[in-house]
């Protein structure tokens, strides 16, 4: 599945379960070590699509330790993201040499809870979420904005090493699949010029909402 928004140069795997042969390496088994069942079974299954994915790139299998607010620590000349809701998870990884970054999320394709949409959105991004929703009622807008914000949150943070908030990037979606993020705050420089912004493509399919960004080399 989201494989279908992303560039041919990344490779991507996912799973819809938690195979038997899915395990943690030495190195990662503290970090879980604690948790309950089902993040550690999370935490396994998409380090399990990672390694898969460095496979296709003709890479070792490494351990993968989350570092400053979580992101993953890639080997060395590899950029990449991960995600895992409820019945998915997903890592998609390039060589750094093609893409600059990339940033994934998926979500259940169901309504925000009460009053989270008021917390995640902008007025204007409110405005434009109910006029999507009023002529394209078959997608749960809200739910997509979100996850497309995660998405600009997991490109945006390998670049700058900064906290990007909900109020920091103003979303514009098309309904055949794209979307375009505003950065409300100064981006880093990119490919020697200042980054203003992102653009995403979505879809929705087999009862999940998936986000994704790639920026090539």
């Amino acid at each position: 599945m989201i494989e279908k928004i992303l560039p041919s140069a990344i490779a991507a795997v996912e799973a819809y379960d938690d195979p038997p042969d899915a395990v943690l390496l030495p190195e990662e088994e503290p970090v879980v070590a604690k948790a309950v069942g089902k993040r550690r079974r999370e935490f396994t299954t998409v380090r399990h699509c990672a390694r898969q994915a460095l496979a296709r790139l003709g890479r070792p299998p490494v351990a993968i330790i989350p570092g400053e607010r979580g992101a993953p620590q890639w080997p060395q000349g590899v950029v990449g993201s991960m995600t895992h809701c409820a019945g998915y998870r997903a890592a998609v990884l390039a060589n750094a040499s093609e893409i600059v970054t990339v940033g994934i999320d998926a979500e259940p394709h169901v309504a925000l809870p009460e009053g989270v949409e008021d917390a995640v959105t902008l007025p204007d991004e409110r405005v434009h979420l109910a006029e999507l929703a009023a002529a394209h009622p078959d997608v749960l807008w809200d739910k997509l904005l979100f996850t497309a914000k995660e998405s600009v949150y997991k490109a945006w943070f390998p670049l700058a090493r900064e906290w990007l908030g909900f109020s920091d990037a103003r979303l514009r979606f098309d309904p055949a699949g794209t979307f375009t993020a505003e950065l409300l705050v100064e981006g880093p420089v990119v490919k020697g010029e200042r980054l203003r912004g992102f653009e995403g493509r979505w879809l929705t399919e087999g009862g999940f909402v998936v986000a994704a960004i790639a920026i090539a080399v």
